[in-house]
């Protein structure tokens, strides 16, 4: 398999080099460019099967060479200094990332993930989901959901709720069936908090938006549209009912 690194650092593509030749003895092919308008060209003369790339480069970032691929046929995984926005975006689109200074495991495992992933029209739409302003409360925001067969490419605002179930969370929807994933529900706190979504239990998450009645009964409920309704729990009760009165 050929890999491609785009990274404006020298001493990061050598480093990478060396790790990718010890740690992944599937990549037969390791190819370097230094920048967007060096990265675009050599994937259209090379077609590699993994891009590693950087997300801050001399001539331009990550996003303005994704926004310039047409009918990506690789896997792509980020590389990046800790940056809150570009995290937020990577989980929205359930796109790799790696962290600088780069782990080695966290690097065999990605590239692992890619050679088993490689379906290209899922790209596709991913990288449309990560251009998004992931923290824009706007009903056209979208997010990634994979469970063991599908990858769903689902609006932020036809979420009602989410729903811990051990180390997984189910998704309610507005008018369709939930989608079980396997993540954790905090995992989806960080990622869909920004977008106006309130954690009122510790097994649940709540899309604000799609609340239409607090219920003082029972201990505290909050209704959703179509009558569902989840549990807030003691602790997050003035919490929830605050960010209401905000919103």
């Amino acid at each position: 398999m050929k890999l491609l690194i785009i990274d404006n650092e020298t001493p990061i593509r050598q480093g990478l080099q060396l790790l990718i030749n010890q740690w992944c003895p599937a990549i037969s092919e390791v190819y370097e460019a230094t920048g967007v308008a060096s990265g675009l060209q050599s994937i259209h003369q090379l077609q590699p099967d993994i891009v590693l790339l950087d997300v801050e480069m001399d001539d331009g970032t990550g996003f303005d060479l994704v926004r310039q691929l047409r009918d990506p046929r690789f896997q792509l995984i980020f590389i990046t200094a800790h940056n809150q926005y570009a995290l937020q975006a990577f989980r929205c689109a359930a796109i790799d990332f790696l962290l600088k200074p780069i782990n080695p495991v966290e690097l065999k495992e990605a590239v692992d993930r890619a050679e088993k992933n490689i379906r290209q029209h899922v790209l596709t739409e991913q990288l449309q989901v990560l251009l998004q302003q992931p923290t824009k409360r706007l009903p056209e925001n979208k997010i990634v959901l994979k469970d063991i067969n599908s990858t769903y490419f689902v609006k932020v605002n036809d979420i009602l709720f989410c729903e811990a179930e051990g180390t997984y969370t189910k998704f309610h929807f507005v008018n369709s069936a939930p989608i079980l994933v396997s993540k954790n529900l905090k995992e989806y706190e960080t990622i869909l908090e920004p977008m106006g979504f309130i954690r009122t239990h510790h097994s649940y998450l709540a899309n604000a938006s799609r609340i239409t009645m607090y219920d003082k009964t029972d201990g505290g409920s909050l209704v959703f549209e179509g009558g569902l309704s989840i549990p807030v729990s003691q602790r997050k009760k003035e919490y929830v009912l605050q960010m209401l009165a905000s919103m």
